[in-house]
């Protein structure tokens, strides 16, 4: 099989275009809510919706095969301005040039921004609302605990797929109006059935415009006239009826993801395992020479480059904390089936030939292992791995499904068939909001205050409480419980706030289209946002334990056992960045063994403070009725975490990043290998990584240059599985390359790397990221 011409047209068309910020749906969403005013939420966000999907400016290319988006253009950024955007108009003339993920502007653009859309929303916003209400908390605690989810919907969330091919819009639409008589139903119900019904309705006109479209564009292309036709009908017969083979289940499949876009403008939102659910239609059109295996790929491949053509546009200081554009659409393959047999088919290997092929950041293409992993699969997967994108990464079935069962009392069928959302968030499918994306807990500017008196390092400013400093503990466990009391002060003001967060989302974001894929929101009539699924979770990231583990081991081993340094000097050594104080900093960097050696007293370091951190917070519960719980990974968070971060005890001068990944070792420290380092993190209890964990890994594409190399590389995937470590990924690149893609990026465009749970194009991270990634680890051997 090899890539068609009009798959490479495609994507050179699509890499060509440049990025622009989009107010287009802003304009029909402001209009649409000034002329309801006096309606409920529910009703005036099924209206917005609905006029964007008749009214949205629409185009496609006449080699597609697949169609559809948010907007005219490619990854374009999106202004949703019910949910946030008092940035926006301070950022306005800088979005072209900063230095992370940057937007062109038109000039009209500004105007209708500042004249239209800002001054109807101002205060009325759910950015805004919260910053009246909860700004001042927010601010205080946001060097320790960044909560997320404060200016945009709620995304991190997998459809019900299957249910979506099941019925189509049609099928819900007529199962929300068949609803809406029952005869018991609150004011609440009644209004959210009908919003459910508007939103399908709209979804109906969506899918028949582009059918239009379609055959207007046939009439003057005669080269694809017949291809554009097809995709006509395809267009008019998943408007009115679910899909009957595999290229309208996949058309079908792509518009259910472009409107949860439209509706939310969020990240993550993730199609899951679709080797599973699309099979049946892949393997019907086989059997009766609908399709052959050559013309799946193609559709298959089309629908990936349509992944890469929606971003979700951040402000300048959100867009460090996820750089690179991690929209998160992930799709797992492989594991297990419902019934715990192994699962793997034709559409599998498919998948995997379309990332080899394209090599793009988007799908965030997972594999599923476990002990019944075939050979077959797990040799192509590393060869796939092989070609540098940083795809596909693997999810380990024997660590997950026994945690999601055992410890967020997920049913067994459903924790067999998990899936993953954004980079690497754990979930079942089609039935839980799991709010991955809660909050940051930043462990180490916790251990800082600690060691601190509650100062920060780098301003003096008093954050948190006095709970003494170095030069006053004459034991380890005098600083270890001063630590605790940092933690335990943090995540409490962290959990009001990510109630508060909650809270607004219920008020002034309900979300029809969503709630009516997830399961149970419709059965109930309940919003998704109000506990409607069947599932409410909200995960909290511990930012970073490998750091955490080796500040506290060099203080255990250099102040408190050894006693080389005193607490009084190393506390003014980090006071002073180090400086004056080279022979401490020295002592701390290559005395001290680190986090990621197989060394066990250091790893259990790690694994007691998460520990300590996720007990407490079991203590807690969501505003829908849901537990919290850890994840251990940090998108791209660990460099502008860092940055708030001073000098630590571990030699690590301030403002540097963090750990990469969130279970991986401090970039540099791992010295004794990549087995030692699957070691050390396998002594991480998986209870810990419930919302996800992530290891990142390093290697020098000369590995995998024979046969050899990829059996020991599949063998080292077998010890990940045994182990039940839940996550790896890896980066395949020169050092060298990287460095010459910073000098030379515009040679460098369609380079690919794997940041934390994710793949971005290199040279759209801003340098100091770029750094990082180059400054990790490289394996050249197992």
């Amino acid at each position: 099989m090899k890539m068609s011409e009009r798959i490479k047209i495609l994507k050179k068309k699509m890499l060509a275009q440049k990025r622009y910020m989009s107010v287009e749906q802003a304009l029909l969403t402001t209009d649409v809510y000034k002329k309801n005013e006096e309606k409920p939420v529910i009703i005036k966000r099924a209206l917005a919706l609905q006029a964007a999907l008749e009214k949205i400016e629409i185009a496609v290319e006449p080699e597609e095969m697949i169609v559809g988006n948010r907007t005219r253009g490619v990854r374009f950024g999106v202004v949703s301005p019910e949910s946030g955007g008092s940035w926006i108009d301070g950022e306005l003339t800088t979005l072209p040039n900063r230095p992370q993920d940057p937007f062109q502007v038109h000039a009209k653009d500004i105007d209708d921004y500042r004249e239209i859309i800002k001054p109807y929303w101002q205060d009325k916003s759910l950015e805004d609302i919260l910053q009246k209400r909860y700004g001042r908390e927010l601010a205080a605690i946001s060097k320790v605990a960044k909560i997320n989810q404060t200016d945009h919907s709620q995304g991190h969330i997998c459809p019900d797929c299957l249910l979506w091919l099941e019925k189509g819009p049609a099928g819900i639409k007529e199962q929300a109006q068949r609803l809406t008589g029952g005869q018991s139903l609150t004011r609440e119900q009644r209004e959210f059935y009908k919003s459910v019904v508007i939103v399908m309705d709209g979804m109906q006109t969506f899918m028949l415009r582009y059918s239009i479209l379609l055959k207007d564009t046939a009439r003057v292309n005669g080269k694809f006239a017949s291809s554009l036709e097809k995709m006509a009908d395809n267009c008019e017969n998943i408007a009115k009826r679910p899909p009957e083979n595999f290229h309208e289940a996949v058309q079908s499949l792509w518009f259910l993801f472009v409107v949860l876009q439209m509706e939310s403008n969020a990240s993550s939102f993730s199609p899951g395992r679709m080797d599973r659910y699309l099979y049946s239609f892949y393997k019907n059109d086989i059997d009766n020479s609908i399709i052959s295996a050559d013309d799946a790929l193609e559709i298959i491949e089309c629908l990936w480059l349509k992944f890469n053509q929606i971003v979700y546009m951040r402000n300048e200081g959100s867009a460090k904390y996820f750089a690179g554009f991690p929209i998160g659409f992930n799709i797992a393959i492989g594991g297990l089936d419902e019934y715990g047999n192994t699962a793997e088919n034709d559409l599998s290997y498919l998948f995997l030939k379309a990332q080899e092929d394209l090599g793009l950041p988007q799908p965030n293409l997972s594999v599923r292992l476990n002990k019944n992993t075939s050979q077959k699969l797990l040799q192509y997967a590393v060869k796939v791995v092989a070609k540098g994108s940083g795809m596909p990464q693997f999810f380990n079935d024997e660590a997950i499904i026994e945690t999601m069962m055992n410890d967020l009392k997920i049913e067994k069928k459903d924790a067999w068939d998990y899936a993953i959302v954004g980079c690497v968030e754990l979930t079942t499918q089609g039935n839980n909001l799991g709010w991955s994306d809660a909050a940051m807990f930043n462990m180490n500017k916790a251990l800082e205050l600690a060691m601190n008196h509650g100062r920060c390092l780098l301003t003096g400013k008093q954050l948190g409480p006095d709970m003494g400093g170095l030069e006053r503990f004459s034991s380890y466990e005098e600083l270890e419980k001063a630590f605790a009391a940092q933690i335990d002060y943090f995540l409490e003001k962290m959990i009001m706030a990510c109630e508060e967060v909650e809270k607004g989302h219920m008020a002034l974001l309900p979300s029809p289209f969503l709630s009516a894929v997830i399961d149970n929101c419709l059965a109930n009539g309940v919003d998704v946002t109000a506990g409607g699924a069947k599932y409410n979770l909200s995960g909290v990231q511990i930012i970073q334990a490998a750091n955490v583990a080796d500040s506290m081991a060099a203080l255990k081993q250099l102040v408190y056992d050894e006693k080389h340094v005193s607490g009084a000097e190393m506390l003014n050594a980090l006071q002073n960045d180090f400086n004056g104080f080279e022979i401490v900093r020295t002592m701390a960097e290559n005395k001290v063994p680190k986090y990621g050696n197989d060394i066990e007293w250091v790893d259990n370091i790690a694994a007691k403070w998460a520990h300590y951190f996720r007990e407490k917070l079991t203590h807690y519960k969501n505003c829908r009725g849901g537990i919290y719980h850890t994840g251990m990974y940090t998108v791209s968070a660990h460099v502008p975490m860092g940055e708030n971060v001073g000098a630590s005890p571990d030699g690590r001068l301030a403002g540097k990043p963090l750990a990469d990944g969130g279970m991986s070792p401090v970039y540099g420290c791992d010295k004794n290998g990549p087995t030692a380092v699957l070691q050390s993190v396998s002594r991480l209890d998986n209870v810990l990584t419930s919302n996800g964990g992530l290891l990142n890994m390093k290697f020098l594409p000369e590995f995998f240059a024979t046969e050899e190399g990829i059996e020991k590389f599949s063998m080292f995937l077998r010890a990940f599985v045994d182990l039940k470590i839940p996550h790896i990924q890896f980066n395949v690149v020169h050092r060298e390359d990287l460095l010459k893609a910073q000098k030379e990026p515009e040679k460098y465009s369609s380079l690919t790397v794997r940041v934390a749970g994710y793949t971005a194009y290199f040279t759209e991270l801003d340098r100091k990221l770029q750094d990082e990634i180059i400054a990790r680890t490289e394996y050249s051997a197992i």
